[in-house]
């Protein structure tokens, strides 16, 4: 399983940890990866997901997933993310026709 957030695409960068002495050695900086379950109001159903901390946090501030998903360039999302972002657009546009 790659370490990449679902939502966000925030993944690993390479660095050097750096000694007292400057020696410079490469390390990697991996990001804070939980499995969360997250609710879908549009949908209504929750779905599994593997999001990094920080993505958690812009997810709520937005005021939750389907909004996050909406706003959010296809780019950045994993396929499991434009999958359910293809379902809560369709259901939102069903619900604004009728």
């Amino acid at each position: 399983m790659s370490r990449i957030c679902e939502l966000t695409g925030k993944g690993r960068m390479v660095g050097n940890n750096v000694s007292h002495a400057n020696n410079k050695t490469k390390r990697t900086f991996l990001p804070n990866l939980q499995n969360v379950t997250l609710m879908s109001d549009a949908l209504g159903t929750s779905v599994k997901l593997r999001v990094s901390t920080h993505g958690l946090r812009s997810v709520e501030h937005v005021g939750g997933l389907d909004n996050w998903l909406v706003k959010t360039g296809d780019d950045k999302l994993s396929l499991k993310a434009r999958r359910l972002k293809r379902d809560v657009r369709k259901k939102l546009d069903v619900s604004v026709a009728a």
